[in-house]
């Protein structure tokens, strides 16, 4: 095993049941492998939550990355939208990590992540002529959406896809037809 398939693991786990789910012998259950493969790579739990996080927030830049490769404004925010609603783990790795706020790393990369995230939404609606003010408070409300929707999908309370609301998220932010 890789540091990488540790920290890979440990994201599964940290979206399955929040931070204290990210335990060496549980995680090395899903692995297959042994704690001795863990302190080959790691010298201790936090340093395999450390991983987990820098994995979880160097994807979300290279997803940005690939976004901004799309030269359409519109476009580009459907295929966020379609990237993230598709991919309900992210939404519950960033919903557990908000959660665990009280957590200073977890808190950190949550506002560190969203900020980023945010910060790409509101510069392409912007991009895609909405003035700043209105670009900002849509990417907020429609993060707040896929935060939510992971939350609800979490209690039980909403059993449809995220999916679902993907043109709803689209028209609230301004871009349905588009």
């Amino acid at each position: 095993m890789s540091a990488q398939d540790w920290a890979g693991a440990a994201l599964e786990a940290l979206a399955e049941g929040g931070l204290a789910a990210v335990a060496v012998e549980p995680v090395a259950v899903r692995l297959g492998a042994t704690k001795g493969s863990f302190y080959w790579h790691f010298a201790n739990r936090r340093a395999l939550v450390e991983a987990a996080l820098g994995r979880w927030e160097a994807s979300s830049e290279e997803i940005i990355a690939e976004l901004l490769e799309i030269p359409d404004p519109a476009l580009r925010m459907r295929t966020l939208l379609e990237h993230a609603f598709g991919d309900p783990v992210d939404a519950k790795i960033a919903f557990q990590l908000i959660s665990a706020a009280d957590d200073p790393l977890a808190a950190e990369t949550a506002r560190r992540v969203s900020a980023r995230r945010l910060e790409f939404m509101a510069a392409s609606l912007e991009e895609a002529g909405q003035p700043p003010g209105l670009a900002r408070g849509r990417a907020v409300a429609g993060y707040s959406v896929y935060l939510g929707m992971a939350a609800l999908h979490r209690v039980g309370a909403v059993t449809e896809p995220i999916g679902a609301f993907m043109d709803l998220a689209l028209a609230e932010m301004g871009l349905a037809g588009r």
